[in-house]
């Protein structure tokens, strides 16, 4: 029960069986976790709902409301209510996803977009599963590490808010993409070495991992792969403004194709593009 010391493998406290039962379900509850956000991204997207969330406050909202369900998850982690906690915060992380979401599928391939981010988060997280299950050494180390960055990265994303600037978004894109890949390995191995042995706790970690990477992968993909000959959507045409914040649009031309077959060119105005009859 006590389990042994390998101190020339990993240096820390191993039992195979309860840490095998950790991981299986925090695995399990980690699957469960996508339906709430698949469901809470449809209906942000399918409502409207998303539409509403631009703007500072609503990033403000968002770091607060997450931050609670947070805290209330590791308070109830020991209990089931810890489990219906994370389910409802994966819902609402789905809901706030949502505006991303629907201005990717905003583009002509933004479903192709959607699902090659999905893709590719999933290879992210089999190959960090599988590095976690291969490397020997010792990784907490890096937990310090990777909190700094991430708290460099919040703080930066703050300012951006006012800043706007796309140069400081589209490298936290890429770093967020970076750091929380790392993350993803860093917090897998803490389970297969016996470090973390609360299954709740544990998916709430790697979920976090996995949203940050395909949210980074999204954005990403809609800034350099989007194609901008965009949708009309009542009357006007949007432009991809980038990781869920607003822009003008600045340097992109639409261009719709009216009843009459003839394309007609948008006019841009900040925020927007009309069309121009």
């Amino acid at each position: 029960e006590d389990g042994i010391r390998d101190r020339d493998v990993t240096g820390v406290q191993t039992c195979a069986l309860p840490i095998y039962r950790v991981l299986r379900n925090t695995y399990g509850l980690l699957a469960v976790s996508l339906v709430p956000t698949v469901l809470g991204a449809w209906v942000g997207v399918s409502t409207g709902i998303s539409q509403a969330m631009g703007g500072g406050l609503a990033a403000l909202l968002f770091l607060a409301g997450a931050f609670a369900f947070m805290f209330a998850i590791e308070k109830t982690k020991e209990s089931a209510t810890g489990v219906y906690l994370l389910l409802a915060f994966t819902f609402f992380m789905g809901l706030m996803l949502s505006r991303l979401v629907g201005q990717v599928l905003g583009f002509r391939n933004g479903t192709s977009l959607v699902m090659t981010a999905f893709g590719g988060t999933a290879a992210v997280f089999f190959a960090m599963a599988s590095l976690s299950t291969v490397i020997k050494r010792d990784l907490s180390g890096m937990g310090k590490f990777l909190m700094v960055g991430a708290v460099i990265m919040l703080v930066a994303g703050i300012a951006n808010i006012f800043l706007q600037s796309s140069a400081l978004m589209l490298t936290l894109i890429v770093a967020s993409l970076g750091i929380f890949s790392a993350f993803m390995l860093y917090d897998i191995k803490r389970v297969v070495d016996g470090g973390e042995t609360n299954y709740v706790s544990a998916t709430l970690a790697i979920y976090l991992d996995i949203y940050n990477v395909f949210q980074s992968l999204l954005a990403l993909l809609g800034i350099v792969g989007g194609d901008r000959d965009c949708r009309r959507s009542g009357g006007t045409v949007r432009v991809f403004e980038g990781s869920g914040e607003t822009g003008d649009g600045a340097g992109y031309l639409c261009s719709v194709q009216r009843a009459d077959g003839k394309l007609r060119p948008a006019v841009r105005d900040r925020k927007s593009t009309r069309l121009n009859s």
